[in-house]
């Protein structure tokens, strides 16, 4: 039976391809060949369908959800969440086609590396028909990029542990494709806000302030074309929103052509999973547009609000994330960069001598400042 699996190799050589982002190429490490994206296409269209035909000859897509058939609709959720773990027992097994090792990947894996022959391998039925996506960002930043972009962020940090910056190592750098749903949305909403102006003034031998309420009201209307959700139970939510935006301007055409030397994963959070998320959003983004036509006043605070959003198409695409895994005194520290943009998020441990020391003279300081507050009330009533 045919492979389920391809391995892009250089027709030069045979050597193993990977995409280069700064080239936008796929390039060969060993005869130094590089071939347009669209060249590999066309090579590799026909291995690609048997591979896809192979696929589901061994049932895989079975278990595969698909998101035909979307359309509009409208949300009433608040709220959602949608992490998760890597599920170990869901595993499935391949055949490598270049070294004939077996490779045994998570269900979702739709590209990996051997761990033999170390050769870049696609799986092209977990991006066939209804769950194929719709677009792809390239990665445009290598590992070398990734690594020093940690160190980048390391500097500046002063609660930050020296010897943690000095003896952490990276244990693991990942690229990988992470899927996305893309939603598009109309919001219409009206906000009443109480707000405030406050006037002091004298008035003999008083300081009389003056605190004026009102009643403010905005309506609105704003249209939202592909919010990014993430569609991986296996990514955590909070570092995946804190890697955009990223620049739609650069979305191509899906193509498995841009993946061999990353790994990916199809997605395992359905659209129905993701709504309550991307709905949760549309309503503050609205919200905070409305709130920021309101000026002037000194505070501002919501009453209530109405908002009605009405979901429009969803696509389906695959973003380019750096994951770096470190540890230090026995704790994972995880880091992720965005693959194009290069913004860096993550998480670092505390010195907590500094931590204590900053308290302190922050606390000195406090009793510095109102001793010499007391120290000037005491002159002045002496003066008077």
């Amino acid at each position: 039976m045919a492979t389920q699996i391809t391995n892009h190799k250089c027709p030069a050589c045979t050597g193993p391809l990977h995409f280069v982002g700064e080239s936008g190429k796929l390039e060969c490490d060993y005869c130094g060949s590089s071939y347009e994206v669209a060249e590999i296409e066309a090579l590799y269209s026909e291995k690609e369908e048997k591979a896809k035909e192979a696929f589901k000859e061994a049932g895989e897509d079975e278990k595969e959800d698909s998101y035909e058939d979307i359309g509009e609709y409208t949300l009433s959720s608040e709220d959602g969440e949608g992490n998760g773990d890597w599920n170990a027992e869901r595993m499935k097994a391949y055949n490598c086609p270049s070294c004939g090792a077996e490779l045994i990947c998570d269900d979702t894996t739709a590209a990996t590396s051997c761990p033999y022959c170390d050769n870049p391998t696609v799986i092209p039925g977990q991006f066939d028909g209804s769950i194929k996506p719709d677009y792809i960002i390239p990665f445009k930043l290598d590992k070398k990029a990734a690594v020093e972009a940690l160190k980048n962020f390391y500097k500046g940090k002063f609660l930050l542990p020296k010897v943690f910056s000095d003896a952490n190592h990276i244990d693991e750098i990942k690229g990988i494709y992470v899927p996305f749903w893309m939603f598009s949305a109309e919001t219409e909403g009206n906000i009443v806000f109480n707000a405030t102006k406050t006037h002091v003034y004298r008035s003999g031998d008083y300081e009389v302030t003056k605190t004026n309420h009102y009643k403010v009201t905005r309506s609105g209307r704003a249209f939202f074309e592909k919010l990014p959700t993430d569609a991986s139970s296996k990514m955590a939510d909070d570092y995946m929103d804190s890697l955009e935006p990223f620049n739609y301007g650069e979305l191509k055409p899906f193509s498995t052509a841009y993946m061999p030397g990353y790994l990916a994963d199809r997605y395992d959070v359905s659209v129905e999973e993701c709504s309550p998320r991307a709905d949760l959003r549309f309503r503050n983004s609205l919200t905070d547009l409305l709130r920021d036509d309101v000026k002037g006043y000194a505070t501002v605070t919501t009453s209530s609000k109405n908002i009605k959003l009405t979901r429009g198409e969803v696509k389906y695409a695959m973003l380019p994330v750096w994951v770096l895994n470190t540890h230090w005194n026995d704790n994972k520290y995880t880091f992720m960069m965005n693959g194009q943009t290069g913004k860096f998020v993550g998480e670092l441990p505390i010195d907590k001598k500094k931590y204590n020391i900053l308290r302190l003279g922050v606390a000195l300081a406090s009793t510095l400042i109102l001793g010499f507050a007391g120290v000037g009330g005491m002159i002045a009533s002496l003066i008077l």
